[in-house]
């Protein structure tokens, strides 16, 4: 790589919409100059951009995990986690 060059951020870029927009777009042009049929065209789409979703998923839960937070849990007693933290475990209360 040359001194100046940015290293091209393949996370960003597979969870982008406007990246997974132009690949389905491009794909479905190609089919149809290639005298495809219009269905094919779509259903070709179609997949591309659940596929695209996936993936989304995917690298983001991944960055997620990698990052170790745990905020994406959800709890249906707020505060909960806390509370239990302050506690001393069963059997081992503080004595005065």
């Amino acid at each position: 790589m040359k001194k100046g060059e940015k290293k091209m951020d393949w996370k960003r870029k597979l969870t982008s919409r406007k990246f997974w927009a132009a690949v389905a777009e491009f794909v479905a042009m190609l089919i149809v100059a290639l005298k495809g049929s219009q269905e094919t065209a779509t259903q070709v789409v179609a997949l591309i951009m659940a596929g695209a979703g996936v993936i989304a998923y995917i690298v983001g839960e991944g960055l997620i995990d990698a990052a170790g937070m745990e905020s994406t849990q959800v709890s249906f007693f707020p505060g909960y986690a806390e509370e239990q933290k302050e506690k001393p475990p069963a059997g081992e209360e503080e004595q005065s």
